[in-house]
């Protein structure tokens, strides 16, 4: 005969870990969920055209590894580019936060992504390493560049036709752009996305997808 006692408390023992389980999966399949619905809104956004915003330049500057990195390295390949600022109190850890978000749904493609610092005196290739870090950055598909203040400027401005100023904000800090630039394999910039906006990622994962249909790798 079985003890009342006993089955009474195996029932919360059952509900308690029904309750846990119920805990650990509602994230599950809301990120599940997430996911499929940003991909259906990729879908959606698949046919639209593409625009031509004019050429990159050629650049050099120098990545968290202390190596060489530029235009040369970027050679027929789809890239995206950012701007940020390691001590940004501002947008740049959400675009930041973005970026790393774009790894996982383009990790089958060759696309390589360029993260531009605006204030290189302080964002050193040591700094940017421990930045690259903490977004768990893939070395050989995310690179964050620094260099010469004036070059990287001039390259902004002149040749990403982004704004950037430097005091020009609230105490001083500096201001700058907070879109993303997608480049064809060809150097030429297909578009502009602010990656805080609801739909940023969502727009500029559509346009990379068609990019890199369009354009395939050499060898595919």
């Amino acid at each position: 005969m079985n003890n009342p006692t006993a089955v009474q408390k195996r029932r919360p023992a059952i509900a308690s870990r029904a309750w846990y389980a119920t805990l650990i999966l509602i994230p599950l399949l809301t990120a599940a969920g997430l996911l499929w619905l940003r991909q259906l809104q990729v879908h959606a956004h698949a046919s639209r055209a593409i625009s031509r915003y004019g050429s990159v330049p050629p650049f050099q500057l120098t990545n968290q590894r202390s190596k060489p990195f530029g235009s040369e390295q970027l050679i027929e390949k789809i890239w995206i580019a950012d701007f940020v600022f390691t001590s940004c109190p501002g947008p740049c850890p959400m675009i930041s936060s973005r970026m790393s978000e774009l790894q996982k749904p383009l990790e089958e493609t060759d696309v390589h992504l360029v993260t531009f610092t605006v204030d290189p005196e302080t964002d050193t290739p040591e700094v940017l390493r421990a930045y690259a870090e903490r977004l768990h950055a893939r070395d050989s598909r995310w690179d964050f560049l620094t260099g010469d203040k004036t070059a990287i400027y001039n390259l902004t401005r002149e040749g990403f036709k982004l704004a950037i100023a430097e005091g020009a904000g609230d105490e001083g800090q500096l201001v700058h752009s907070t879109r993303a630039v997608l480049v064809d394999r060809r150097g030429t910039i297909r578009g502009y996305y602010d990656i805080t906006a609801p739909d940023g990622v969502t727009t500029l994962l559509a346009d990379t997808s068609r990019l890199v249909r369009e354009q395939p790798k050499s060898g595919d």
